[in-house]
């Protein structure tokens, strides 16, 4: 008997193996999927055409959907956006509003679009971002960390930006030095708004930010300013002296010392000094010494022809030169800017006289005869005083020792016709070395024969308004064109200025 298997019966049709039912299943899947691929192809293709331009879909801009909008749409979304927020900073006690660009932020609206619709748009990209989900695109925003920084700044008012420093000052009508105070500034470190604008502007929604404002203090404070109002007090309270040669004091007054002293800031700028006026004082030591100071007058000697002395016409007299001025200037210097007393004293050394010998005189002549023949008399005068004789005729002034002629004759100018020159012997009563002159006593101003000459040098009157002076107006000398005073060259009345004194007698004739 023959066992029958499941397989075919004898002599039925025959069945597929096993390895060939599996390859047309394969065969199978293949068909099927290449007619799904041509499927999606063609839909992928009409898809990817829809979205051309356009932002595909899942894509965000600001958490809102913006699949298949075009860049405009998009950017306009972004530009409403970034236009609408608010910035509300609080400084001080000040509030202020502002939007984005108030604070130095831009936003690019034109380019977050483009990155909203710059995704792939092949198919491969298609197909991608079908599966791919969502796609966020940030907005395009710039922040301008100097204009922020800048806007920071400006919101301390301009009269209120810089610290006013302390100063000190005299006052004149009071006759004290007086301090005025200084001020606080106010200023902003920017960084925190800075930083809050960097983190919260991409965001393009509103946000609040506080920033401080900080008082900064003036470099020279009040304080300080009253000390040194302290210390120059201090300065005027001590004693400062300066002894003579003579022995006489110099008090340096503290009137004196205001004179001299002045307040200013260090070269730092955070600091104030007291600086002291070094030239001024030196020219008041200097002016001291010379008033302690003796000039030397030499003498004169009437020798025979042996050489021999028979009369001592003038006796000399030493002088005496101070020596240590600078010394003492500066020690003066010194004492004002440390604020010490002073006690210092002049150094002098005596300055000798010379004698100057001259020919004994001829016996005395009354009489003797002018270049042009005339007489002119020359009272004789053997007492040995001094005295001066003004020759109206021969334009000259000479100065006489008894009668010997120690200086002259000078060329001058005397009274023109109508002012004559007074004659007669008279005696020098008043001097000045710096006298306004002017007829206004006589004339008004307005009157031809007005005059006012300022600051006229070296004059000496010898009878009612007629004397000796200094014409530096004057180029020549040697005729009648005065008011009536003897004009002398600057340097010859100056000479006869120190020679004489109240009292010389002056004798004026032709």
């Amino acid at each position: 008997m023959t066992n029958v298997t499941d397989g075919a019966a004898p002599g039925g049709p025959s069945r597929p193996t096993g390895r060939h039912s599996r390859r047309r299943v394969a065969l199978l899947l293949v068909a099927i999927l290449a007619v799904i691929a041509v499927v999606l192809g063609g839909g992928a293709l009409a898809y990817s055409k829809q979205f051309e331009g356009r932002a595909l879909p899942g894509t965000t801009v600001l958490g809102q959907d913006v699949a298949g909008q075009t860049p405009e749409e998009i950017a306009g979304l972004v530009a409403d956006r970034g236009e609408g927020v608010t910035v509300t900073v609080t400084a001080g006690d000040q509030q202020l509003d502002k939007s984005l660009a108030d604070l130095g932020v831009s936003v690019d609206a034109a380019a977050t679009a483009q990155a909203a619709v710059d995704r792939d748009d092949s198919l491969t990209g298609v197909l991608a971002s079908t599966w791919s989900g969502e796609h966020v695109v940030e907005p395009v925003v710039t922040v301008d960390r100097a204009a922020t920084a800048a806007f920071a700044e400006g919101l301390v008012p301009e009269d209120r930006t810089t610290p006013v420093d302390a100063s000190v000052s005299f006052d004149e009508d009071a006759q004290s030095w007086t301090t005025e105070p200084g001020r606080n500034g106010q200023g902003v470190d920017p960084e925190p708004l800075v930083a809050a604008v960097a983190e919260n502007a991409a965001a393009l929604e509103d946000f609040s930010v506080e920033q401080p404002i900080e008082e900064i203090t003036p470099a020279i404070t009040t304080e300080e300013a009253e000390e040194v109002v302290g210390s120059i007090s201090a300065l005027l309270e001590q004693p400062m002296s300066i002894t003579g040669a003579d022995e006489e004091t110099h008090e340096v007054s503290p009137e004196r010392r205001n004179d001299w002293i002045s307040v200013s800031p260090a070269e730092d700028g955070r600091s104030l000094h007291i600086v002291v006026d070094e030239e001024s004082v030196h020219e008041w030591v200097a002016a001291r010494a010379e008033q302690d100071a003796v000039e030397a007058e030499d003498g004169i000697e009437q020798v025979d022809a042996d050489g021999e002395v028979v009369k001592v016409v003038a006796e000399k007299q030493d002088g005496l030169k101070i020596t240590n001025t600078d010394a003492i200037a500066e020690q003066l210097i010194t004492a004002l800017k440390g604020i010490t007393p002073l006690e210092a004293a002049f150094e002098s050394t005596t300055v000798e006289a010379e004698v100057e010998r001259v020919d004994a005189p001829e016996p005395e002549k009354d009489e003797e005869k002018t270049e042009d023949g005339e007489e002119s008399t020359v009272p004789a005068n053997p007492t040995g005083e001094k005295w001066i004789d003004v020759d109206l005729s021969q334009k000259t002034v000479t100065a006489y020792v008894g009668d010997t002629p120690v200086w002259g004759p000078r060329a001058m100018v005397d009274g023109k016709p109508g002012n004559e020159t007074v004659t007669g012997t008279y005696e020098i009563y008043l001097r000045y070395d710096l006298q306004d002159m002017t007829n206004a006593a006589y004339y008004p101003e307005d009157h031809p024969k007005y005059y006012l000459t300022e600051d006229v040098p070296w004059v000496q009157y010898f009878h009612r308004g007629f004397g000796f002076h200094g014409a530096p107006w004057r180029s020549s000398f040697g005729y009648s064109g005065s008011h009536g005073c003897i004009n002398m060259p600057v340097s010859d009345a100056k000479w006869l200025y120190d020679w004489a004194s109240i009292g010389t007698k002056t004798v004026v004739h032709h």
